[in-house]
């Protein structure tokens, strides 16, 4: 596990057990894990079917809850919060880019961007000009108005990455964000991805089973199991201008 001191610590999770029942039988997909991230850290989570990545994901990103165990988010154990303050911090703090796209249909690109805003306490007149701002930002500036449907799937994923920063959120879950895409447009997105963890500083935390994927963080935690069986630090770390493809 690697050490960071306490104000430097975004994520900490300790003992962190999920168990699903069905019935009186239960499965563990989650068996004691224990680790830290740190402020502006590249994090990759990988691990084969079933080794408990995703519901990983799930707890990390206060989409489920663990069955034991603590998990500490900006500093506050998340047991402390209500509901209605979990999915504030959802929306305000934490990003989220899934395989899927999961965009609007028959929507713009503008208007899938602004979703989030739908939800904060961000006043309305502000946000065109985030929404718009984050459309800039992943390169997506001249398809602004178009329809979902006219996009590639790269285009769809930088939708989906705009939509995720448009309230500034301090950690981004990226889930398998490149497994519907073909080579040239997944190095695009992840080009982009590590742009945002090298120039703005985000905090990324990245699911996937994919090793070329993977070497764009910082460091890898690979999970077998349940259990972290690997955390180690990428020596010849990919970078964004590497990666991205005319």
């Amino acid at each position: 596990m690697t050490m960071t001191d306490s104000a430097d610590k975004i994520i900490s999770v300790k003992n962190l057990k999920k168990v699903y029942h069905d019935g009186e039988t239960g499965t563990t997909a989650l068996e004691g894990v224990s680790f830290d991230v740190r402020r502006g850290e590249f994090v990759a989570i990988m691990g084969p079917s079933g080794s408990g990545k995703s519901t990983l994901l799930h707890v990390l990103g206060l989409l489920d809850e663990p069955t034991s165990g603590t998990y500490h988010l900006n500093g506050k154990n998340i047991k402390s919060y209500e509901g209605d303050e979990l999915a504030d911090i959802r929306n305000k703090e934490l990003g989220f880019v899934f395989q899927a796209f999961n965009l609007l249909p028959r929507t713009s690109v503008l208007e899938n961007v602004k979703l989030p805003l739908y939800y904060s306490s961000i006043p309305e007149r502000q946000w065109d000009e985030m929404a718009r701002k984050a459309v800039e930002d992943v390169g997506l500036g001249h398809r602004m108005e178009h329809d979902q449907s006219e996009l590639s799937g790269g285009e769809r994923q930088r939708v989906a990455i705009a939509r995720a920063l448009v309230t500034d959120p301090d950690v981004i879950f990226a889930d398998e964000p490149t497994g519907n895409l073909d080579s040239k447009s997944g190095k695009n997105v992840m080009s982009i991805i590590q742009r945002l963890n090298e120039e703005q500083g985000k905090t990324v935390v990245l699911i996937t089973h994919e090793t070329s994927t993977a070497d764009h963080a910082e460091r890898i935690i690979t999970l077998m199991d349940g259990h972290i069986e690997t955390d180690h630090r990428v020596k010849n770390r990919l970078t964004a201008a590497d990666e991205y493809v005319k």
